[in-house]
């Protein structure tokens, strides 16, 4: 298989006038410094966040939120792979504005994403999400957004555990999804799942051959008691109840980062890491009111004149290891970005809210996954840009 070719796509237009510039610029002033004061150090050479055209320099993840009506690309209700828990419209979401925000970078243009295009390119080759239901989101959202281009095509689908594909038969594109929401390996030893922080040789072999690998973990490292999806962990020989959990998502991602640097051929296979996607329960973090519980009756983004920035320690442990690697990982650079659209959750408005948690939304609304048609949608035509463009 040969690595991706980029030569037919045409060169984002990055020549804007200064008047845009300059709007833009004001708008997302306040986001710009505060993404360099908190992670002045995230833009090493894995990331390749910017793409040089014309002499001009695109920096993909800065920039703001715009009100687009020409959004969105798809409706719902045309797209019947979104599972229950990411179908807003579906379960009642009442309003619609939230769909119709396009991302905006600081200095350039993104193109927009065409199905077909995207088909064409990947003709014969495979995509695959590794991770955990956000990585899910993404697969999902990649599904309806090159579906909606060609509704005609045949195609196929296998919903399966750890593995699902969705094929579009007449080009011979397969998108997977692999459910793995610690990357390393889970093992069933004398009724205990054992985490085991230092082996992925297991969900590896699902990974080999694949010609566009992304990776996504962060999540359900902070979950416990009854939400943790293991018993023990496992590192070094020794068998721990529970340790600090930024040093076991530590070890586990080097253990990742060990197994890309030993088995990837980047002639043949590009690697993706999706960064942490940002839950929106805390007011505080985007200047909520003071009646605000968590992200429930969010209809706006945050503005970038108000919004604070927070990096989470999960980004930090995926940088500090993606700057030590050999092979070249694009980090599609999502956090911040998506950390401005409290408005995209499902909250309340998904199948699997009950009609006793709608009548009391502020209990436990879903303020960690995103709607579809919505916000995942802007990280695949970010992907689909740092794919050909």
């Amino acid at each position: 298989m040969a690595i991706l070719s980029t030569k037919s796509a045409a060169p984002i237009s990055c020549s804007i006038s200064i008047l845009l510039f300059f709007n833009l610029t004001l708008l997302s002033t306040s986001y710009l410094l505060v993404h360099h004061l908190n992670n002045n150090d995230h833009n090493y050479h894995h990331s390749r966040p910017t793409l040089h055209s014309n002499n001009s320099r695109c920096s993909l993840f800065m920039g703001t939120w715009v009100h687009d009506d020409s959004y969105p690309v798809y409706q719902s209700s045309a797209c019947p792979v979104i599972d229950p828990d990411f179908n807003c419209q579906m379960y009642g979401r009442p309003d619609s504005d939230y769909l119709k925000y396009r991302w905006q970078p600081a200095n350039c243009d993104l193109p927009r994403f065409n199905g077909l295009e995207f088909l064409e390119k990947m003709k014969g080759k495979t995509i695959m999400f590794v991770g955990d239901s956000l990585g899910r989101n993404q697969w999902e959202s990649l599904i309806c957004l090159t579906w909606s281009s060609v509704p005609r095509v045949a195609t196929q689908v296998m919903r399966g555990y750890p593995l699902s594909t969705f094929k579009f038969l007449d080009y011979d594109v397969t998108l997977s999804y692999y459910k793995a929401q610690y990357l390393v390996d889970i093992d069933s030893v004398g009724g205990r799942r054992v985490l085991k922080l230092e082996d992925i040789s297991e969900n590896a072999r699902a990974w080999t051959g694949v010609d566009v690998l992304m990776f996504n973990t962060g999540h359900w490292w902070s979950h416990t008691g009854a939400t943790q999806g293991w018993d023990v962990m496992e590192s070094g020989g020794s068998l721990y109840q529970d340790m600090d959990r930024m040093v076991a998502m530590e070890t586990a991602v080097r253990t990742w980062g060990r197994w890309v640097d030993s088995n990837i051929d980047t002639s043949k296979t590009r690697v993706f890491f999706q960064s942490f996607s940002p839950t929106h329960y805390i007011p505080s973090e985007w200047s909520g009111s003071a009646n605000t519980k968590n992200c429930y009756g969010e209809t706006a983004p945050v503005s970038a004149s108000v919004f604070s920035g927070v990096y989470p320690n999960e980004m930090k442990v995926v940088d500090a290891v993606l700057k030590e690697m050999q092979t070249p990982v694009y980090l599609l650079d999502i956090t911040t970005l998506s950390a401005m659209r409290k408005d995209a959750h499902p909250s309340i408005y998904s199948g699997d809210t009950s009609t006793g948690q709608k009548s009391n939304p502020n209990g436990t609304p879903d303020c960690t996954h995103w709607c579809l048609p919505g916000l995942p949608d802007t990280w695949n035509q970010l992907f689909y840009t740092a794919l050909f463009f």
